[in-house]
């Protein structure tokens, strides 16, 4: 379907359902005949194509398959011809005016449409010329009876119309009586003079509806009117009753020709979806893949692509690669992957991606992808996130377990299994531990697949696999931020940007901050537990000590990284208290100075205040002048001033590297003081030991003196 070059039909769809029914029932219309004519010219059309001939002949199987029905093909040639040329010759199909609406120039044109619409231009006139000659007559009664009787009526009203008002009368249908009445009031005279008009209106009678009963004081007609009337409706009634004959008539006779309409009904409905399909895949610029076998050996090694699947700038199906908004990844996979990723980092999006581009190659058609080398998988599984079944009776992690079984037990070397986020419905430790079997299960039977996980305690595992690869989805760190990149990268990704996620959602700040502390001090008591070995009620530290023999290096490294980090905030806090005493020290002595004071007990006391690692400063340095200094993760100082210290520290721990800064302030009375306190800092504390990452600043400072006097001083 891709090289066609000629013009393809229409691909009329009628649902073969509806077209059973209509035939049985011999309830088909004239719309439903012209429809059913144009599917099967449309068989005939691609028939009489030498191009679209063969995709007619390649199309017959899947159509076998999708009805039951199975339909040689010069069979259903002839048959459509024979069909198409028996309705044919029987409807008035669209073009075809052979037949109109009956017309008068005294009668309403809406009267002969409502009358005349329902089954005139339905059969072809050969079919039904004598009862359409007799309504054509009926009409024509009809209209010379309301010239006769209405119209001289009509004229003299409007030869006696005064422009203030006068008599009112004019021809009128009534659509809900289907009648042709003459509707006035005003226009009998009060002195019968002989005058033109006066005999049709003596004629006149109040009309009345089928019960007869008056319909109204304005509305009459007359005898003649009445009969012309009659006669009309019943020409029209024989008219219409003998077309609803005809097209029954039709429909016995294609009853039995019911099975070759329903296949070539379903055949057009699959050769448009087709066709739809490569029409919008190259739009989209997807191309169709390259399909290969499995190799029956797996002592073998294979170069033909056999047990491999590989996927080449592969797009989201729901995406258009045409605007540019998609993500491409290369999937090159040849055994199982472990997937890892942050919240909102796209594993769900790949794994659904992966399902959606096998499930199409596998089937003939194209994907969204580049270039796409898949294998003839015997089976495609895909578990997305569970939700419990009430009416089961079964919670989230039942309904998981339930369909991990059929997974389980129907999965082969040749199956494509796909499960995203395994074991979440769980407690961590156990569910772990289940998910960790389930992978080594699945690694035994040596099927290809991803497994995506949040349950980061899986790589402590002890697995036994031969084959898992590990592999993550990208993150990058941007403007002191951590965001996916949604690329499909090597490696393990422990970052669940969790509160990101939380924060973004409008989970409020408060909560996200009591969350993040309660997160950091069950880091640090894991920590601890997990290097005595004794109280550690978390997986990785279960999985450390029971494990030694396994992995005799592994106990030692973890305490030996512990250890470090402990030395490292033991040296952190004693540089913080070196630097508050020379800051105090150099404050004191410059106070001195400015106010020349002798006695250094006269200088007010200095309080400096700790920012420690995941605290803000506090409401009182709000708008105040203050100097402070951060205490870098490799041992070097930062000192600056503001007057905005909470936005100074979020922009400080918002770089690479700088999360877990601490810092030490003081308030000062003034822009002026702050910056000469900070110029001073910069220049002497790298004389007392300490190692500045700012030093330059200090060589671009020039503020005038500023009087300080005690008074003005914030003491504590």
């Amino acid at each position: 379907m891709n090289e066609i070059n000629c013009s393809i039909p229409d691909f009329t769809c009628i649902s073969s359902a509806k077209l059973v029914k209509l035939l049985e029932l011999r309830e088909a219309n004239h719309i439903e005949f012209c429809r059913i004519k144009n599917v099967l010219d449309e068989v005939l059309h691609m028939y009489r194509n030498c191009e679209l001939r063969e995709i007619l002949k390649l199309l017959m199987d899947p159509t076998w398959v999708a009805t039951g029905l199975k339909v040689d093909f010069q069979t259903l040639v002839s048959e459509c011809e024979w069909a198409s040329s028996k309705i044919g010759g029987m409807i008035s199909l669209d073009g075809e005016s052979d037949q109109k609406i009956s017309s008068c120039s005294f009668v309403p044109a809406e009267f002969f449409e409502d009358m005349e619409s329902s089954w005139k231009g339905r059969i072809k006139m050969i079919h039904v010329e004598e009862a359409f000659a007799e309504v054509e007559r009926a009409a024509g009664a009809l209209s010379k009876a309301i010239e006769e009787d209405f119209v001289p009526i009509t004229l003299r009203i409007k030869s006696m119309t005064a422009p203030l008002g006068g008599p009112r009368g004019e021809i009128t249908y009534s659509r809900e009586h289907e009648a042709v009445w003459f509707k006035g009031r005003r226009f009998a005279p009060t002195v019968w003079a002989g005058t033109p008009g006066e005999d049709q209106i003596k004629q006149l009678k109040p009309a009345a509806d089928s019960r007869g009963r008056k319909v109204g004081e304005e509305w009459f007609t007359t005898l003649k009117v009445e009969q012309a009337l009659a006669r009309y409706h019943e020409a029209g009634d024989k008219a219409k009753a003998r077309v609803l004959e005809l097209l029954r008539g039709l429909s016995a006779e294609l009853q039995i020709k019911t099975n070759v309409l329903v296949f070539a009904s379903m055949l057009l409905v699959i050769a448009k979806a087709l066709f739809a399909h490569v029409s919008e895949g190259r739009r989209r610029k997807w191309v169709f893949p390259t399909l290969a076998g499995f190799c029956k050996s797996k002592d073998v090694e294979v170069s033909d692509g056999s047990n491999r699947l590989k996927i080449v700038g592969l797009s989201p199906y729901w995406f258009d690669v045409a605007q540019g908004s998609a993500v491409h990844n290369t999937v090159d996979m040849q055994s199982l992957f472990l997937l890892t990723g942050p919240n909102g980092g796209g594993k769900s999006s790949l794994l659904r991606s992966i399902c959606a581009a096998s499930l199409l190659g596998i089937c003939g058609l194209m994907v969204p992808a580049e270039s796409a080398l898949i294998p003839h998988f015997d089976s495609i599984m895909l578990h997305m996130k569970s939700y419990d079944s009430p009416a089961d009776g079964k919670s989230s992690f039942q309904v998981e377990m339930s369909e991990m079984r059929s997974i389980i037990t129907r999965a082969t070397s040749r199956s494509l299994v796909l499960v995203d986020e395994i074991c979440r419905g769980t407690e961590t430790a156990k569910g772990t531990c289940i998910a960790g079997s389930i992978v080594e299960t699945l690694d035994r039977i040596g099927c290809l697949g991803i497994i995506s996980t949040h349950l980061h305690g899986i790589f402590s595992l002890p697995l036994n696999t031969k084959n898992t690869i590990h592999k993550a989805m990208g993150t990058t760190y941007v403007d002191g931020q951590t965001k996916p990149t949604w690329k499909l990268i090597d490696g393990i990704c422990q970052e669940s940007l969790a509160f990101e996620t939380a924060k973004k959602e409008g989970i409020p700040e408060t909560i996200i901050q009591r969350a993040e502390d309660l997160y950091m001090q069950h880091k640090k008591e894991e920590a601890f537990c997990g290097m005595d070995g004794l109280k550690g009620n978390n997986l990785s530290a279960q999985v450390i000590k029971g494990s030694d023999k396994a992995h005799p290096q592994l106990s030692r490294i973890g305490a030996d990284t512990l250890h470090h980090e402990i030395e490292s905030t033991k040296q952190t806090e004693a540089l913080q208290l070196d630097v508050k005493k020379a800051v105090i020290t150099i404050f004191q002595k410059k106070l001195m100075e400015l106010q020349k004071l002798k006695n250094p007990l006269e200088v007010p006391e200095l309080h400096c205040v700790s920012v420690a690692t995941r605290e803000q400063p506090p409401p009182s340095a709000i708008g105040a002048s203050v100097v402070y200094v951060m205490f870098r993760p490799d041992n070097r100082i930062y000192v600056g001033e503001t007057d905005d210290l909470e936005g100074r520290i979020r922009a400080h721990r918002s770089k690479e590297g700088m999360q877990n800064a601490s810092f030490i302030y003081f308030i000062v009375p003034g822009k002026s003081m702050a910056c000469q306190m900070e110029t001073l800092l910069i220049n002497q504390l790298p004389n007392r030991g300490f190692r500045l990452s700012n030093v330059a600043d200090g060589k671009h400072r020039n503020f005038g003196s500023s009087n300080l006097h005690a008074g003005n001083m914030v003491v504590f």
